[in-house]
């Protein structure tokens, strides 16, 4: 009975101190193992506060009557699926909530977020705070010149294409991923990493690039970009609820290549914004020389497998090939999908933990699953 006391007790002592050495964000990141849309709680968070007075979709004549059939119904429960929503010309024909969630629930938007800081980006340009796509990341961020950072770009950070030496690994303890979404020194982690391939080249995929983005408008701006969202999109955009970002810590920098909560109806503004092409309601919010370039393939680069042109990618904005239309979309790790239909005057929303594994060229299959479903309701 000693030994084996003294046993556990030297496994759990070996335990606690190897815990301990490890970094911060790696601890936290044992914790909590995986992320959810609802870690709100989780982390510190600043609100993006909704106007006065919101903006509301009407209900559809065809709500109640439209509905998934057995089988896609079945396809939203296996995916977790938590909000399902499709809306045409500005009113709701289908709205379903799963797991306890309902309209008011907010979820985390996970790589969703990237696009809207891309939005950002398009209005501190049309303002003048950023007086050129091609000025390079240094003239704001002066420290950012070590190598061949002086070479990167903002229009190469709005199309992944800035060569940063990030590891987008979700399932490692230890990749620039975990320690963004886990730990609390964003500003000092982002502007430290080197760049190692040639900026302006190739797409690649890199959460590190939008956040060193969002710094880039932090200092053109004057003012944080949760603020400055705030004031320049979220209350144009007239929501009904406010919206929350998630922060590296108490009073800290937002992450911006990931975490902004919302609800299903008002993650659906942004599609809308999408199909009226920066205009929300009569008022321009974003040129609308911006907005078509944002929607439409970086073509000048070449895509994830070395190859040219780049056809579904552009300022942060992914651009789905559905049977030969061209549908833009935010998109999120967990199928956070928030999808433009300009043909039909739709917009599908869908929230959830989990996706599809199976890939389709550079998606996931769920995600034409879930544009399948709506062209079924859809006029």
């Amino acid at each position: 009975m000693k030994r084996t006391i003294t046993v556990i007790s030297a496994i759990l002592l070996l335990a606690a101190v190897t815990y301990l050495s490890l970094p911060q964000y790696a601890r936290k990141a044992l914790i909590h193992l995986y992320p959810d849309i609802d870690d709100l709680s989780l982390f510190s968070h600043t609100t993006v506060s909704a106007p006065d007075t919101c903006w509301d979709w009407k209900i559809s004549g065809r709500y109640g009557s439209v509905m998934p059939d057995s089988a896609d119904e079945a396809y939203l429960r296996q995916m977790q699926t938590v909000a399902y929503l499709v809306i045409q010309d500005d009113s709701i024909i289908y709205e379903g909530y799963w797991d306890g969630w309902t309209p008011a629930h907010t979820s985390n938007i996970y790589s969703a977020t990237k696009s809207i800081v891309s939005l950002l980006v398009g209005i501190a340009l049309d303002e003048g705070k950023i007086a050129s796509l091609d000025d390079p990341v240094c003239k704001y961020i002066p420290a950012y010149n070590k190598g061949l950072q002086s070479k990167v770009t903002i229009r190469n950070l709005l199309t992944m294409s800035g060569g940063m030496d990030w590891d987008e690994s979700y399932a490692s303890l230890f990749s620039a991923t975990t320690h963004g979404y886990y730990g609390d020194d964003l500003y000092r982690f982002v502007t430290s990493l080197k760049v190692t391939a040639p900026p302006g080249v190739q797409y690649t995929y890199r959460s590190g690039e939008t956040q060193l983005l969002a710094f880039v408008l932090e200092a053109a701006t004057g003012e944080t970009i949760s603020s400055y969202a705030g004031r320049k999109l979220w209350k144009p955009l007239m929501p009904c609820s406010d919206a929350y970002w998630l922060l590296d810590k108490e009073g800290g920098d937002e992450k911006a290549f990931c975490c902004f909560h919302t609800t299903a109806r008002d993650a659906a503004r942004f599609a809308r914004l999408m199909l009226h092409k920066g205009e929300w309601n009569g008022r321009r919010i974003i040129s609308r020389e911006y907005m078509a370039e944002a929607m439409s393939p970086a073509s000048y680069l070449k895509d994830q497998w070395g190859k040219a042109p780049l056809d579904y990618y552009g300022f942060l904005v992914w651009i789905m090939d559905y049977n030969g239309a061209r549908l833009p979309l935010f998109k999120g790790m967990l199928g956070q999908y928030i999808i433009a239909i300009p043909d039909k005057n739709a917009i599908v929303v869908r929230l959830g933990h989990k996706r599809s594994e199976k890939y389709i060229r550079e998606t996931t299959e769920d995600n034409y699953r879930y544009v399948d479903i709506a062209m079924k309701m859809l006029r």
